[in-house]
C-alpha cells in the first residue's frame, strides 16, 4: 500500500526553491517521511530530465556509510567525484547530523557552484549552534508531519467523495492507530503491528536522539515527565507542577531540569510547545504553555488510555497539527475568564481564532464555545470546529464541521 503519493504538498514546496541559492531543511520526527520525500523529489527531477550524474543521494543511517562519518574529506571527495558539475547538481543528505562536523559538509557543499543542497534530520537541534551561524539567512526549513486526516483517509484508499462515509469511525481509527506512513502500511497486519512499530520509534528517540546526547541517567525521571505531558495535551502546564507532582511522588527533580527535558522533547518533535498570547495586551505570554503530541497514536505507548476517554482534547491536537500544516503560527489565547483554544497568524499575515469542541451537546456547552469568541472585539475571522452536522452560526462566527474542515485542501 504505497500511497507516499499524497505527499505532493511538500513536493511542490521543494520545486518551488528548487536552484535557488538555499538550503533546503527538511524536518520533522523520525520515519514521518523525510526519506521518503526526497526519494519521491529525486523520482520528479529525473521525470522533467535530471540524469543520474547530476544527483547524490546518501542516508548516513545506511550501514556502508559508516566509514564517512567521521571522515569529512572522504565524505566530501566522494560527493563532488560522484557528480558532474558542469551542469545543475542535487546533493540531497538524509540525518546529516550523523557526520562528525557536517556543518562544515553542508557550507563546504553550499558554497559549490552547480550544487544544490537539500538535508534531512530529526532533531531541531540541527538548526542551532554553528549550523544555524554559518547558514544564517542562507537555508529554508520545511517540518514535515505525518499524514493527515486526508492523507491517513487517501493512504487507505477510502474516497472522500462518498458523502455517507462514517467519518467519526474512521477519525477514531485514525488517531488509535497511527498517522505515520509506514505505521498505516502496517494496519493490515492488526493493531499489535503498530503497536510495535511505534515502541520501536518511541525507543529509538528516547536512546538516541535524547538520552545519548544529552546524556540523561535518570531515565525513570524523563519518563515521568513524558508520561505527564502525554496525559495533559492541550492543557496548560509548566515545569514547576510537573515537578511539583513527582515530588510528591517521591522524585526529587529541579524545574529547570524538567524545562531542559521538555526543550528536549520539543527539539525531537515528539511534542510541539504553543505559547500563551495576551488577547487583551496583544502579546506572547512566558509561561503556562499547551503541549500537543505530533501523532496520536503514540498515546498508545506513552499513556495507554483509550482515545474515546479524552476525545475534546485529542481532537483539538489534531486541528492543531492541521494548523501548523497549513502554514500558520499559533498560539494559545488567554484574557481574564476567556481562553481561546488557538490564535493564529496566517500564512498571509492576517489573524484568525480558532476554538474546538467534540461536540455542543447542551446550551451551556453552545454558550461556553460560542461566547469565548465573541468576547474578541476585533473582526478578525472566528471559527468554531465541532463534530455536530447540524451547524449554528453566530455573531458572524462560522460553525464548521470538523470532519468537512479536515478534508479541505489547505
Amino acid at each position: 500500500m504505497k500511497n507516499y503519493e499524497n505527499r505532493e504538498e511538500y513536493i511542490r514546496k521543494l520545486l518551488a526553491y528548487k536552484d535557488h541559492d538555499l538550503i533546503k531543511v527538511v524536518s520533522g520526527l523520525r520515519r514521518s517521511g523525510k526519506s521518503t520525500l526526497f526519494e519521491l523529489y529525486r523520482k520528479t527531477l529525473m521525470e522533467m530530465g535530471v540524469k543520474a550524474k547530476q544527483i547524490v543521494f546518501l542516508n548516513f543511517e545506511d550501514f556502508e556509510l559508516r566509514k564517512f562519518l567521521n571522515d569529512l574529506d572522504a565524505l566530501y571527495a566522494h560527493i563532488i567525484r560522484t557528480l558532474d558539475l558542469s551542469k545543475p547538481c542535487y546533493v540531497f543528505l538524509d540525518e546529516v547530523q550523523n557526520v562528525r562536523e557536517f556543518e562544515r559538509l553542508v557550507d563546504g557543499l553550499f558554497v559549490k557552484p552547480n550544487v544544490d543542497v537539500y538535508i534531512t534530520g530529526s532533531n531541531a537541534f540541527l538548526l542551532s549552534g554553528e549550523l544555524a551561524t554559518l547558514l544564517s539567512g542562507r537555508y529554508i526549513e520545511i517540518s514535515i508531519l505525518p499524514f493527515s486526516f486526508n492523507e491517513y483517509l487517501n493512504a487507505r484508499n477510502i474516497g472522500t467523495a462518498n458523502k455517507y462515509l462514517n467519518y467519526e469511525a474512521l477519525f477514531f481509527e485514525y488517531i488509535n492507530e497511527t498517522s505515520l506512513p509506514k505505521g498505516v502500511e502496517l494496519r493490515e497486519g492488526g493493531f499489535d503491528k503498530i503497536y510495535e512499530y511505534l515502541d520501536a520509534i518511541y525507543t529509538t528517540i528516547v536512546e538516541k536522539d535524547i538520552s545519548q546526547r544529552h546524556q540523561i541517567n535518570d531515565k525513570r525521571t524523563f519518563g515521568n515527565i513524558v508520561r505527564f505531558v502525554a496525559s495533559h495535551i492541550g492543557s496548560s502546564i509548566s515545569p514547576g507542577n510537573i515537578a511539583k507532582t513527582l515530588q510528591q511522588d517521591g522524585q526529587s527533580t529541579h524545574n529547570t531540569t524538567v524545562e531542559r527535558y521538555l526543550e528536549y522533547l520539543v527539539a525531537s518533535f515528539v511534542f510541539y510547545k504553543v505559547n500563551r498570547f495576551d488577547l487583551k495586551g496583544r502579546k506572547q505570554l512566558a509561561t503556562q504553555e499547551k503541549y500537543y503530541v505530533v501523532d496520536p497514536g503514540l498515546l498508545n505507548i506513552l499513556t495507554g488510555k483509550e482515545r474515546t476517554t479524552d476525545r475534546g482534547h485529542i481532537l483539538e491536537n489534531v486541528v492543531f497539527l492541521e494548523l501548523l500544516r497549513r502554514g500558520n503560527k499559533i498560539w494559545t489565547g488567554t484574557a481574564r475568564n476567556n481562553e481561546v483554544d488557538f490564535v493564529c497568524k496566517t500564512p498571509t499575515g492576517d489573524i484568525a481564532y480558532y476554538q474546538v469542541a467534540w461536540q455542543l451537546a447542551n446550551e451551556n456547552t453552545v454558550e461556553r464555545e460560542f461566547g469565548a469568541l465573541e468576547k474578541i472585539k476585533d473582526n478578525y475571522p472566528k471559527t468554531l470546529l465541532t463534530t455536530d452536522s447540524f451547524l449554528l452560526n453566530r455573531s458572524g462566527i462560522k460553525h464548521l464541521n470538523v470532519f468537512n474542515w479536515l478534508l479541505e485542501k489547505a
